[in-house]
């Protein structure tokens, strides 16, 4: 509503469009628990407040913290759709499994960092880089959640 009164449009557009993808995310995929919907929806909006308000471009660790979070929620959730039906595989390889998960969400933010080079949103090789680690850092907390959660099924 904010948008709308001050006539930023596009912002508009931008809003809708992330809400747009929560509800076709929560929608598509019954199969995910509601915390990943949640934390999904929560990664979306933070994204949307991010580009519509400029927010990512303020002083302080906004967009550090968006990067790390989505990140993870995204990791989380799509990890466990892709290696779902492979986690008695993973049973007794951990490592494996925590650097398998972890690979995926960095690959995740890799292909974010190049869809913002293609935008012309990147500020800087130093800004690239630390999302990059923000990025690496989400995954690596999802992974390790993940192997969490792997071994309470699994035992």
């Amino acid at each position: 509503m904010v948008a709308v009164f001050q006539r930023n449009f596009p912002g508009v557009l931008t809003l809708a469009c992330f809400l747009a993808a929560s509800f076709a995310f929560v929608a598509i995929e019954p199969r995910l628990p509601t915390l990943f919907d949640l934390l999904f929806v929560v990664a979306a909006l933070l994204n949307a407040g991010g580009w519509v308000w400029g927010l990512f471009y303020l002083p302080g660790p906004y967009d550090e913290i968006t990067h790390a979070f989505t990140t993870f929620s995204v990791t989380l959730a799509l990890s466990f759709l892709v290696y779902g039906s492979l986690l008695s595989s993973f049973r007794h390889h951990r490592m494996l499994y925590v650097l398998a998960i972890a690979s995926f969400g960095i690959a995740i933010g890799v292909l974010w960092e190049i869809t913002e080079w293609l935008l012309q949103v990147i500020n800087s090789l130093n800004d690239t880089i630390i999302d990059l680690i923000m990025d690496s850092i989400g995954a690596t907390i999802a992974a390790l959640m993940s192997l969490w959660a792997l071994q309470e099924r699994m035992y």
